[in-house]
């Protein structure tokens, strides 16, 4: 846990808050199809949760480490707490490194007691995702194609960006 007086640590330099929203602004059109067809689910609603790939437990808190939330639907609409339900799935990939999927059914003692029972979340090379508001099997797809265009993103924008001995002095990233 980060004290207050320690200074907290830095995300990800290609994968920041601006790659997060592009990430599922590229996957939103899939999303909207989706929830207007209720392929994905009946509740109209969806809510993801994106982690900053830099920032792991040894070196954050959870709050902290959040780098990017969307809603898609009219919240005030909800019939659940499709956040809270994204951030319990998220918490429990970031924790264990693996989508929920797999810890519930293949590794249920990672599980603690505190932990959701619900799975719905990616991890692809320590990009963590958490959806809620489908079908289980369609937020851990959606979650999975945003984690997957985050890291499109960050490997365009590394790709931009000469080889040197530090990145973050001096630089912008375009």
């Amino acid at each position: 846990m980060i004290d207050d007086k320690e200074q907290l640590p830095a995300g990800s330099f290609f994968a920041d808050q601006r790659a997060a929203r592009e990430a599922v602004a590229l996957v939103l059109p899939m999303i909207e199809q989706g929830l207007a067809q209720r392929t994905i689910g009946d509740s109209g609603f969806l809510y993801i949760v994106v982690m900053d790939p830099a920032l792991d437990p040894g070196t954050s808190d959870f709050d902290h480490a959040v780098l990017y939330e969307h809603a898609v639907g009219d919240r005030s609409a909800w019939d659940a707490d499709y956040a809270r339900f994204a951030r319990d799935k998220t918490r429990v990939a970031w924790r264990t490194g693996r989508d929920g999927h797999f810890v519930r059914q293949l590794a249920p003692h990672l599980l603690t007691a505190s932990d959701t029972g619900l799975w719905g979340s990616a991890c692809v090379d320590g990009i963590v995702v958490g959806v809620s508001g489908g079908q289980p099997w369609f937020d851990e797809a959606i979650a999975a194609c945003i984690a997957h265009c985050l890291k499109a993103l960050a490997k365009q924008r590394a790709a931009s960006v000469p080889e040197a001995p530090s990145l973050g002095h001096d630089r912008a990233i375009p």
